[in-house]
C-alpha cells in the first residue's frame, strides 16, 4: 500500500477524518524524528509507513466493535498499535513499555496530542502490573504467543479479546500455544500483509492437565 492507498483504506474502512489524517502524519513525523535517537522502528519501514504501522494498527478496529472498554497494548514502543487506536477512537487506552527511552518516547506523543485525559503509560514488566482485566489487549512482535499468555494472562478475563499481529508465524506458534492454552482462537489475514496475520482469541485459559 502506498500512502495514498492506505489513506483510501482509512477513509472507506473507518471512516478517517481529513482532521484525523493530519493527526495521524504528526504521528509519522513524531516517530521518524524520534527514530534518529533510539531505535524504534525499522529504518526500512519508514519509506511505507502508512501501511507498515498506521494501517497495520488500525486494521485491528475492525475486530474490536464489539468489545467495548479499556485496551490494553503490550510492548507500545513507538506507539502501534495502541496509539494509533487512541488517535481513530475515543477509547480510554494504555500502553505498556518496559524500557525507559521509549516510556519518555510515549509520554511524550500522549502529551503532544493531549491524550493524557484517557491514555496512560505503564511501565515495567507486564509479569509484574497489577490491574483490572481490560476489554482488549494487543501486542505487536512482543513474544511467542504461548509466552505472551503467560505473561499477561492475569491482566484479562474471560471475555477479554486479544488482537495479536503476526507474520508468517502465526499459524505455528497458535499450534504451539494449544499445548498449554485453551480458548477461542481464529486467524485473520492482514490487510497490509500478504503473509501477515492477525490470531484473534478470546476466553483464553490454561489447559487443565489431565
Amino acid at each position: 500500500m502506498t500512502r495514498e492507498e492506505s489513506q483510501h483504506w482509512l477513509n472507506t474502512s473507518l471512516g478517517v477524518s481529513r482532521e484525523t489524517m493530519a493527526l495521524l502524519s504528526a504521528a509519522e513525523q513524531l516517530v521518524v524524528a524520534a527514530n534518529d535517537e533510539q531505535n524504534l522502528i525499522a529504518k526500512s519501514t519508514i519509506a511505507n509507513f502508512w501501511s507498515r504501522h498506521i494501517v497495520d494498527s488500525a486494521q485491528l478496529l475492525l475486530l474490536s466493535t464489539d468489545f467495548p472498554g479499556t485496551w490494553l497494548d503490550l510492548g507500545s514502543g513507538a506507539g502501534f498499535p495502541g496509539l494509533i487506536v487512541a488517535l481513530l477512537t475515543d477509547r480510554h487506552v494504555v500502553l505498556a513499555e518496559e524500557r525507559r527511552k521509549r516510556v519518555e518516547h510515549l509520554r511524550a506523543m500522549v502529551a503532544h496530542f493531549d491524550l493524557s485525559n484517557r491514555v496512560s503509560v505503564l511501565q515495567g514488566r507486564v509479569e509484574q502490573q497489577h490491574c483490572e482485566p481490560f476489554a482488549v489487549i494487543s501486542a505487536r512482535a512482543f513474544a511467542p504467543l504461548d509466552r505472551l499468555f503467560t505473561m499477561a494472562h492475569h491482566l484479562s478475563s474471560q471475555k477479554t479479546l486479544w488482537l495479536l499481529p503476526k507474520g508468517k508465524s502465526a499459524a505455528s506458534e497458535l499450534e504451539a500455544a494449544r499445548r498449554t492454552w485453551q480458548g477461542s482462537f481464529r486467524i485473520v489475514p492482514s490487510v497490509t500483509d500478504p503473509d501477515g496475520a492477525i490470531i484473534v482469541a478470546t476466553d483464553v485459559q490454561p489447559r487443565r492437565r489431565r
